[in-house]
């Protein structure tokens, strides 16, 4: 993703008024919760920058105006250790967001710091143009994570790159020009993805999407026909009886929706793609009924058109069940692009696809300077290593699905917590005024929540349209212990909120 995965605008207007009492539930005042913070035995070194004023300064002359920072009291982070962050005090805390779902497998991991380490010290950079052997031995151990011909690899820096690349290369494979992502799904904010993306929060007035389609959001809490998903925890309106032989009703409904935008937006038969993404993230963890993928899979190939899963956010291993989001959909794409876990917080991102649609690069040239550096393929080869050695696909499924059950008893206990999903560590807790309506919480409220959490050591994420989702997407090395004390913090602040 472009580096600063903005807020929307709405953000910025409750920045404005984080000082105020919420109106309806008034003014908290802070308290201990009842679970400790677990214990850490890292000790940062000590803090040796510039002021906090002065970094604040810096921060309001010099860098780009649309930066936004959380929290009423920006956090000056200097430090970070596995699921923790210190600030420039030394104050700890859990990063319940891992910089955006971009940690994977935990900040300064030893491993991948000795890997980078040990490759700075051997050659920074030369250009793929002349072999050097990381870059050979990472694209082999990549594309053996991956199912059918998905074998070769397109190493770009950042997830906007990378799907920006997918959008050429299925024009060109197809010959088609139409492309179809869904509502509320976020690709990138770069020229060409900035049509994709589907959150006119993040657009600016300027020509955009020319030859993209917004299908109907398949959302199964706030879609229109709701629907039943994939996840230990259902909404309010998901009902069991609807699903047969694994595919849920309101999947058909759905995608007669998506039938109607290739009917008649787009010349017959000429699809050229469909992005998805496996859950959806800047969205607000919005997981599809049962089925949908699948059958909207179908329905592109059928109009001539390749199937693109993004798994920015939801690959390498974070749904837990599966190493790539879309094997849990039971389908397998012509393009995967994937960064952020790629590189554990190093720029590093790919498209993997067929030998058959790779090869329409060939017909110009085509070249990526930094793609696949020494540095980023010797950080994206030690990350593969270590969330195979630390067993990291299994904790997201085991403290995931944990997690997951402890949010739902605060969504049963509190009428502001609207609805608890996701899979693995890919989860989020969506806010409301009321479990009726299912109107997002007002963005008073949901700021000092978000704030209150970070006073009391819980970093958490934001997202969701309206900015009123939670989004719980942690280093994946996060224990039970810390979801103990992440579900104290929140009940402690939600008690506080309502009273």
């Amino acid at each position: 993703m472009l580096h600063g995965e903005r807020m929307a605008p709405v953000l910025r207007v409750c920045a404005q008024v984080l000082q105020r009492p919420s109106a309806k539930y008034g003014a908290r005042h802070l308290s201990s919760p009842g679970v400790a913070m677990p214990p850490c035995d890292h000790q940062p070194m000590p803090y040796s920058g510039p002021e906090y004023d002065h970094v604040r300064k810096v921060r309001g002359d010099n860098l780009n105006p649309a930066l936004v920072t959380h929290f009423k009291k920006p956090l000056l982070i200097h430090s970070g250790h596995m699921q923790w962050l210190f600030d420039h005090t030394g104050k700890r805390y859990l990063d319940l967001f891992g910089g955006i779902v971009t940690v994977s497998v935990g900040h300064c991991h030893p491993k991948v710091v000795a890997a980078v380490t040990d490759q700075m010290n051997k050659l920074w950079h030369t250009t793929n143009i002349y072999l050097h052997p990381k870059i050979h031995e990472y694209a082999e151990r990549l594309t053996k994570t991956l199912p059918g011909d998905l074998k070769v690899v397109y190493f770009v820096n950042s997830g906007s790159e990378a799907n920006d690349l997918a959008m050429l290369m299925a024009r060109l494979y197809t010959g088609n020009f139409d492309i179809i992502s869904l509502r509320n799904a976020y690709h990138g904010a770069s020229p060409y993805t900035l049509g994709l993306t589907a959150h006119g929060t993040w657009k600016y007035n300027i020509a955009n999407g020319f030859g993209v389609h917004h299908a109907s959001n398949p959302d199964p809490y706030q879609g229109i026909w709701g629907g039943y998903r994939d996840s230990p925890v259902q909404s309010t309106r998901a009902n069991e009886s609807t699903v047969v032989d694994g595919v849920c009703s309101s999947s058909e409904k759905y995608i007669g929706q998506l039938e109607e935008v290739i009917k008649y937006s787009i010349p017959k038969g000429k699809v050229a793609a469909f992005f998805a993404e496996s859950i959806q993230g800047v969205g607000g963890g919005v997981q599809f009924p049962l089925g949908y993928l699948k059958k909207a899979f179908d329905l592109v190939r059928a109009n001539g058109g390749v199937c693109i899963s993004d798994e920015v956010q939801s690959g390498f291993g974070r749904t837990g069940e599966h190493f790539w989001g879309f094997e849990g959909h039971g389908v397998v794409p012509d393009m995967v692009t994937m960064a952020k876990g790629m590189g554990n917080g190093f720029p590093l991102a790919a498209v993997v696809t067929t030998p058959a649609i790779a090869q329409t690069m060939s017909h110009a040239l085509h070249f990526n300077t930094f793609g696949g550096n020494p540095m980023a393929s010797a950080v994206g080869l030690s990350v593969l290593e270590t969330l195979e050695e630390d067993k990291t696909q299994e904790n997201c499924r085991v403290v995931g699905t944990y997690f997951l059950q402890e949010l739902a008893k605060l969504r049963d206990e509190y009428p502001i917590v609207g609805d608890v999903r996701g899979k693995g560590l890919m989860i989020a807790m969506e806010m409301v005024l009321d479990k009726d309506s299912r109107t997002p919480l007002d963005a008073t409220t949901m700021m000092e929540i978000w704030d209150s959490c970070k006073e009391h050591g819980v970093i958490l994420g934001r997202g969701g349209f309206y900015g009123n989702v939670f989004r719980i997407k942690p280093p994946m090395c996060i224990t039970q212990a810390d979801v103990d004390f992440t579900v104290s913090v929140l009940r402690h602040v939600l008690e506080q909120t309502i009273n």
